[in-house]
């Protein structure tokens, strides 16, 4: 088996878990995730901020995102950085804190995520494919040059193929579980 293949196509199957993971982390399912803000940022002396850099952001309530700046001047810098987000809610600012209230999920909206949901996943099982078929690509590559056996050949086929079905799980797990925090009332 080669080794030095089989990682590749583990390092790039992990990547793509981890892209998945951080694109639904960012739908709206109708309860507070401050990771919503994560491409919210605010200028700070002239340099792009995070606002969780910049504030304390919290979630005092399940559908409540409370911002409240440790420079109180950045109230407004923050309020027109989530405006300009277009993250899909209204900034409240009570002079003192900014609140994003998340409304609850309407049938239809659910419905909407759910689909994005399981597209976002099949892309991600298309990711998985490929990182497979690449890798499998370059060992054959390899046995045409006669650097690896046909059984090597064989044992690695099995093994990257092994290793995608696990991935291919994982992602049906994490899919899976998006669509339940979606579909709770």
């Amino acid at each position: 088996m080669d080794k030095e293949e089989y990682k590749k196509a583990e390092e790039k199957m992990q990547k793509t878990i981890l892209a998945l993971k951080n694109t639904l982390k960012r739908l709206r399912a109708g309860r507070a995730n401050a990771s919503i803000l994560d491409r919210v940022l605010v200028s700070y002396y002239g340099t792009p901020t995070p606002v969780n850099q910049v504030a304390s952001v919290t979630i005092p309530e399940a559908r409540v995102i409370a911002i409240k700046p440790w420079d109180a001047s950045l109230l407004k810098e923050i309020e027109a950085a989530i405006f300009k987000a277009n993250i899909g809610i209204n900034p409240n600012n009570d002079g003192d804190t900014i609140r994003l209230i998340f409304p609850p999920l309407t049938e239809e909206r659910r419905v909407e995520l759910t689909k994005e949901i399981k597209k976002e996943g099949e892309d991600a099982k298309v990711a998985i494919r490929v990182s497979r078929r690449d890798s499998i690509d370059s060992i054959k590559a390899k046995k045409k040059d006669g650097l690896v056996t046909e059984d090597e050949l064989k044992t690695a086929e099995k093994d990257i193929q092994n290793l995608t079905d696990k991935y291919i799980e994982e992602i049906d797990k994490i899919i899976k579980m998006k669509e339940e925090e979606v579909l709770e009332v």
